[in-house]
């Protein structure tokens, strides 16, 4: 099994999920995500300082308003929210953070498109963070057909190594 494969189910084994980036206004990957989350029975927890509910759930300003820890961040919103995420992930203790980025966990790719801030991962690592990266938890947890595609042609490439942690 792959590195990436081996933190992914690291990250899946936990129980309790904080969502960061849900949105109400449009459809995104965030709320996939968030969907799939709920629908394998995980507790999941809505972040979105600018909406206070998500589907019908409560929807939380940050992670410290949760009302309990979560074992586990994924965060899709821009690097500047995932630096700020992180320290607070750190600050709670949390151990597992997953940055998304579509193209996979390879530095530099879709620069425009990627939640994933170097100085964050560098945050994590120095606090025993267990980080992913890029590419998505839905590739990993009941892929649909595209998923398991993108997750195929990201491996093709190596764009799914991850290197420290």
């Amino acid at each position: 099994m792959s590195k990436i494969d081996t933190m992914a189910q690291d990250f899946l084994a936990q129980k309790k999920i904080a969502v960061v980036g849900v949105s109400e206004s449009r459809e995104t990957g965030c709320n996939l995500n968030y969907k799939k989350f709920k629908d394998a029975g995980y507790t999941v927890y809505a972040i979105n300082p600018k909406i206070d509910q998500f589907k019908g759930d409560p929807c939380y300003p940050d992670l410290a308003s949760t009302p309990e820890k979560p074992d586990a961040v994924f965060i899709l919103a821009r690097p500047e929210v995932t630096d700020q995420v992180v320290q607070q992930s750190v600050d709670l203790g949390i151990k597992h953070v997953w940055m998304h980025c579509m193209m996979g966990t390879k530095p530099g790719l879709a620069e425009n498109m990627t939640s994933v801030s170097q100085e964050a991962v560098a945050l994590c690592r120095e606090n025993g963070i267990q980080v992913i990266p890029g590419t998505c938890p839905a590739q990993f947890l009941n892929p649909d057909f595209g998923h398991k595609m993108m997750r195929g042609l990201w491996r093709l490439m190596g764009n799914l190594k991850v290197n420290g942690n």
